[in-house]
């Protein structure tokens, strides 16, 4: 692999661990040192690379340069020397003040307590799913853009406020303490929850960042799981719903990139081995005595991984979803739990459902009425689907759409 294709491949996997390495050691005040040397040392790399070759170990000579590039930072900087370094000295004794530690476990430790800190209830959810995507997933400001479908000035100005605002409430880059470790890690899953779903749901139109997003969703929930204070049952069981989801992501489009739902994907491109990955971690769920809204989701998700269309199959997913409605009330799950009601009990049912919803700003809740009113009342099926083409965001939707017009009667 040339340098100029490698360099991308390991600032996607590397600059993420130096950041956070170096965050924990700067602290929040010096965030943006942290990214500038992380950015500065791939830069070297870029230049040094092209003229003496790659070294043996990529990732060995990336490290020694940014413990090189932040040990001589810390040398220069006053405010280590008077401020850091005391309290370096009482609470993490060492004998070199200026050494980096980019162990392999202190680079686990440093992103677990780096996704705690950007999840801080104190800055919007938005900005905290931003800064994930930034610091622990090292995604490039256009890519956050894309994802966003927003522009590279507006994400730097939710960024700066976001780290601004971590720096006024003096969060600290650590676990919290076992006693707020439940509390805390509920805004930790719901990041990483809506995280997946930017890229699930997306409406850009990256493809690769869509994916790319789902599966950093699923890394960071697996950085959870390999700690043993963080591993809980609903930590295995929001990896379990992600599992599944992302085992249909390769069925959801076709080659055109046009969006294909779930009733006419092909099922041989599904991944069988996601699927059992999320069997393994919904099983892993199952202790204890608390019950999630991911775990009524993961078990709607698994039965959606099986492709025989029995009652049974629609009758469970719809009684998870009636579980779910109970527990937590969202019109995206009323919406979802109509299509189950209509495979389990018929459309005339669903209908009555579903027009209860009057989710009025809503492409898909036209497109199902839609899909129930065909073979009921096509006119009626013409008219929920003409609307839902005057919403839809994108054009893989449109078309989804359109061609569910031009198959009317």
């Amino acid at each position: 692999m040339e340098h100029g294709e490698l360099i991308p491949h390991l600032f996607r996997d590397e600059y993420r661990k130096i950041v956070s390495v170096l965050c924990k050691r700067f602290g929040f005040e010096q965030i943006e040192t942290a990214e500038d040397l992380a950015s500065d040392t791939f830069l070297t790399a870029a230049q040094t690379w092209g003229v003496k070759g790659i070294p043996q170990n990529p990732v060995a000579w990336l490290y020694e340069v940014a413990k090189n590039k932040a040990k001589n930072f810390l040398q220069r900087n006053a405010v280590f020397d008077n401020k850091v370094a005391p309290i370096i000295s009482h609470t993490t004794p060492q004998a070199d003040p200026y050494d980096i530690d980019l162990s392999t476990q202190n680079i686990i430790d440093s992103q677990l307590q780096m996704m705690f800190a950007i999840c801080h209830p104190a800055i919007p959810v938005e900005a905290q799913i931003g800064l994930s995507l930034r610091i622990l997933c090292g995604f490039g400001i256009g890519e956050i853009a894309d994802a966003f479908l927003s522009n590279k000035e507006t994400i730097n100005k939710r960024l700066m406020r976001a780290k601004e605002k971590l720096r006024a409430e003096n969060i600290r880059i650590a676990l919290p303490a076992p006693a707020d470790i439940d509390s805390r890690l509920a805004t930790v899953l719901k990041t990483i929850y809506l995280l997946f779903n930017e890229g699930y749901y997306s409406v850009s139109q990256v493809a690769t960042v869509r994916k790319e997003l789902c599966f950093e969703a699923m890394r960071l929930c697996t950085i959870l799981i390999e700690n043993p204070h963080t591993n809980t049952p609903a930590v295995n069981a929001l990896l379990a719903l992600m599992c599944f989801h992302a085992s249909r992501l390769e069925a959801r489009t076709n080659a055109a990139g046009e969006l294909i739902l779930y009733g006419e994907q092909d099922a041989s491109l599904w991944n069988t081995d996601l699927i059992s990955k999320g069997g393994y971690f919904l099983r892993c769920a199952s202790t204890g005595r608390t019950l999630s809204r991911y775990h009524l989701e993961a078990g709607i998700a698994w039965w959606n991984t099986q492709q025989q269309d029995t009652p049974e199959k629609w009758e469970s997913i719809l009684q998870l979803y009636n579980h779910l409605l109970q527990m937590e009330y969202s019109p995206v799950a009323a919406l979802n739990r109509t299509y189950a009601l209509a495979k389990a009990n018929g459309k005339a049912a669903a209908i009555a459902e579903a027009e209860k919803l009057q989710l009025t700003g809503n492409h898909f809740y036209y497109l199902l009425l839609g899909e129930l009113y065909t073979g009921i009342d096509p006119h009626k099926a013409q008219q929920h689907l003409q609307q839902a083409l005057l919403l839809a965001k994108t054009p893989a939707e449109q078309q989804v759409i359109q061609k569910k017009l031009s198959q009317l009667p």
